[in-house]
């Protein structure tokens, strides 16, 4: 068996997984380390086979048509004084800030980004090479900020496995590297996971194979194989979030074709003739709701009020535990609804019947969902237009029939541009007051754990849809022919007898289409049983618990790995979407108390807690050589011997 490396026997941490969580977690180690640590030496070994801050997501070498679904003044990797932690704020420049920086000539970048900078503004929507960008220098500064005993090691492979006691060093073995890397403590910040299929896509992916047809399963968009489709000829397309959104782009601009502006002030989509006609469904059978396109202003809602902490305390503490859509859902929709109706109330009172604070006091007293507070709005808001139904807007066509394929295409064309006018228009601003109230919810229901795909589903459906000008786009490949939608609850069956795919929706009965091509517009089901990363299913073997719908379980406070008896591995840690306190990403809008800021500090701390409780006594200074202060010295092109401060390729 190999001995594990660490020739200088030095404490270390191995961190796999050196995207934007990575990132962040080395921001916070700098941040807490002169309190918790001192200038005690360490070791930070960073465990992925892409480049640190971006990683795999974020990385340079995908298309530059792919944009962020956020605007670049609402993307920040650092901390303020919202964020409730115990670790130090260490303020730091959003996107936006960073490219008026980069403009300024302060922080040098890539010239092939010069352009892209040039045009970006406060409100606009970053590409995502240019993110990319920001993390990567993020994570420059990060390590530069770390006291100058810690040395940070690259390792450029992917980690395959933690072996190692709960009371002993920990071993994390790489594909391709004989020798294991030694690690006093283990981080797994990997992000989003490849998933193997389930027996409906290995089903469909057996019905391809016989009968010569195309079907691409769930995956990133930019790492599918999309050559395999072929011009002019129909695809289907079932999803309808933002991987289809990335699908749309990649083959239509992506495929040569260009957009005018047409008379009316709209896009005009010119084809290049290389495109397939993309044919889209889904559940609810429209695209997620436009970002708002406005300023906040005024009064915000206070927020929380009927779902913060006093309310997540008592569901944790109910022995005889809680169900999510009996005992929370109630609880956000109240919330919800008060956010939406303080704004509607203290910015549009000309559109109530009452008062704000007799509302708010008999809103307050009201049962959630209740008939008494059905008919208190009905009576308070005269425009049912006003007043707020999630029923609705999370199933908008249910109900809804055409009679065939073309009123279709006009009806769902008219529901777009009435979002579209909506989402830019302040007259409708409790929609922003919402989204704020989402927000908030989201940052109480990591305490509570996994919740589900439902959840994550609706929220990203209301608050994390694609830019305005996407969808835009979207109508003018509709009116172009090149997409054509299929409606709510698309059901898509492989036709054995004709040899093809074939799809039906209930927005028009008894019409369906044919196809050669499937695609599923959507991200793998981030299970650790199903997962394609092997460290993660070598842990589930070995007995780390999952949560019902597979995600790796972790204690709250600090992220450490619990086992199926629910016991917290004393070494062993895990940050983002793969872990049952996942936080909606791995950077925030400034100001927002982000979920993820207040993960990574007290992660953080535990790490250097641990290592600081059981340092041995401190080498000789001589001993100890000082390691790099900047990133870029760690970056070489050539590989290193081990045991050096610079990337092992």
């Amino acid at each position: 068996m190999s001995r594990p490396s660490n020739p200088s026997g030095r404490p270390s941490v191995v961190i796999v997984g050196a995207g934007p969580r990575g990132t962040g977690l080395i921001e916070r180690i700098a941040a807490n380390a002169p309190e918790l640590y001192g200038d005690t030496p360490l070791d930070l070994h960073l465990v992925d086979p892409h480049p640190p801050g971006g990683g795999r997501i974020w990385r340079a070498g995908q298309s530059p048509l792919l944009w962020m679904n956020s605007t670049a003044e609402d993307v920040t990797m650092f901390t303020d004084e919202t964020v409730e932690q115990d670790g130090p704020v260490r303020p730091g420049p959003s996107l936006a800030e960073w490219a008026r920086a980069v403009r300024d000539g302060e922080i040098p970048v890539a010239p092939r980004l010069a352009e892209e900078l040039a045009a970006l503004g406060p409100r606009d929507f970053a590409g995502r090479r240019l993110q990319g960008a920001y993390l990567s220098w993020v994570y420059e500064r990060s390590v530069a900020a770390l006291p100058p005993a810690v040395a940070v090691h690259e390792h450029r492979r992917r980690a395959v496995r933690v072996s190692g006691s709960r009371h002993g060093r920990q071993q994390v073995h790489l594909a391709g590297r004989p020798t294991p890397l030694a690690a006093d403590l283990v981080v797994l910040t990997q992000g989003h996971l490849e998933a193997e299929h389930g027996p409906d896509e290995r089903e469909l992916t057996d019905f391809a194979a016989r009968h010569g047809l195309t079907y691409l399963p769930p995956a990133f968009t930019a790492d599918s194989e999309l050559s395999a489709l072929r011009p002019g000829e129909p695809v289907l397309v079932r999803g309808f979030g933002l991987a289809f959104v990335d699908l749309m782009v990649l083959l239509t601009e992506g495929r040569g074709g260009t957009y005018t502006t047409g008379a009316d002030g709209q896009p005009v989509y010119r084809p290049s003739g290389r495109e397939p006609v993309l044919h889209v469904g889904s559940r609810r059978g429209v695209p997620y709701h436009s970002k708002i396109g406005y300023e906040p202003d005024g009064e915000r809602p206070p927020l929380p009020r009927f779902f913060g902490p006093e309310q997540v305390d008592a569901l944790l503490a109910r022995t005889d535990g809680f169900d999510f859509r009996r005992d929370v859902w109630p609880l956000i929709d109240k919330e919800l609804g008060f956010a939406h109706y303080h704004r509607l109330f203290t910015a549009h009172p000309g559109r109530t019947r009452m008062n704000w604070p007799d509302f708010e006091e008999k809103y307050a007293a009201a049962d959630p969902g209740g008939a008494a507070l059905q008919a208190l709005v009905g009576a308070a808001v005269p425009d049912p237009a006003d007043r707020l139904d999630l029923e609705g807007l999370d199933h908008p066509l249910d109900g809804v029939r055409y009679p065939d394929a073309e009123s279709l295409q006009e009806g769902l064309r008219g529901y777009i541009e009435a979002d579209l006018a909506r989402r830019h228009d302040p007259a409708h601003s409790p929609d922003l007051a919402v989204f704020l109230a989402l927000l908030s919810v989201y940052g109480q229901l990591v305490r509570i754990g996994d919740r589900g795909p439902w959840w994550h589903g609706f929220f990203s459906y209301l608050a994390s849809g694609p830019p305005g000008p996407r969808l835009r786009q979207l109508l003018a490949l509709s009116r172009a022919g090149v997409v054509r939608f299929l409606g709510a609850g698309t059901t898509v069956t492989a036709d054995a007898g004709r040899g093809v795919f074939r799809a039906q929706s209930a927005s028009v009965p008894g019409e369906s289409v044919e196809a050669r091509a499937l695609v599923e517009a959507r991200l793998p089901a981030a299970t650790v049983e199903r997962t394609r990363d092997a460290l993660l299913r070598a842990l589930y073997a070995d007995g780390a618990a999952t949560t019902p719908t597979g995600l790796l379980a972790v204690a709250p406070a600090d992220g450490r790995i619990l086992d199926r008896a629910g016991l917290p591995h004393p070494r062993r840690f895990a940050l983002g979407p793969h872990t049952d306190a996942r936080s909606g990403g791995a950077f925030a809008r400034p100001r927002t108390n982000a979920p993820a800021f207040r993960q990574n500090d007290a992660t953080a701390r535990a790490l250097l807690t641990f290592l600081r409780d059981r340092a041995a006594p401190p080498a000789p200074r001589s001993a100890v050589p000082p390691a790099p202060r900047s990133a870029a010295s760690l970056v070489r092109p050539a590989p290193a011997p081990e045991g050096s401060h610079v990337p092992d390729q």
